[in-house]
């Protein structure tokens, strides 16, 4: 079974094409909306979290997301913190959903697995990249953001020629960009490696 990490910048098209891999019978692991889930669920997790952020960090239950997100983005460190806190934790939940796989392709979409690291821990990963302008456009139109707030979130992120440089496959997702046959011959690419 290879492990196959999807990643890109926000607006870039990760969420389409894990859609189309699912359609063609590969299982997904959405590490973004499993970290979401180990926030408000993991005993562990949530002491950590309160350790570093104090009882505030939760409101009957739920991750207090605007004070953690107003204390990350004036301090770095404590960014590394939370990452340090529940990365490991989504790391360990994807490798026990692995061993309830049977295909011999499983996936793990993530918006920043060359910025932390984690990219390593895969056999191969799959960057969707797109312009600028679109991924701009996406964003104002899914998340009801400015495109100023877009354009920050981008930036805070790495570049798309950075995350080439560690990408063992991409795919573009333009306006003219053939999302289906490119993923069709990813993924065809991927099952003759594991022969």
């Amino acid at each position: 079974m290879l492990q196959i990490g999807i990643t890109g910048g926000i607006g870039s098209g990760k969420s389409t094409v894990a859609r189309i891999i699912s359609q063609m019978g590969y299982p997904i692991f959405d590490s973004d909306k499993e970290a979401k889930k180990i926030m408000i669920s993991d005993p562990q997790v949530i002491k950590q979290i309160k350790g570093v952020f104090g009882e505030r960090a939760y409101n009957d239950k739920q991750l207090n997301r605007s004070f953690i997100a107003q204390k990350i983005f004036n301090d770095s460190n404590l960014k590394i913190a939370i990452n340090n806190i529940v990365h490991p934790a989504v790391r360990e939940h994807f490798k026990t959903w692995c061993k309830n796989q049977t295909t011999s392709l499983v996936f793990n979409e993530s918006a920043i697995m060359f910025e932390t690291g984690a990219y390593t821990q895969f056999d191969y990963t799959i960057l969707i990249r797109a312009q600028l302008d679109i991924r701009i456009q996406r964003v104002v139109a899914r998340d009801n953001l400015t495109e100023d707030e877009v354009l920050k979130r981008i930036q805070s992120q790495w570049t798309d020629i950075e995350r080439s440089k560690l990408a063992s496959f991409i795919i573009d997702n333009n306006a003219d960009s053939d999302l289906q046959a490119q993923t069709e011959q990813v993924i065809k690419k991927l099952l003759a490696l594991t022969n």
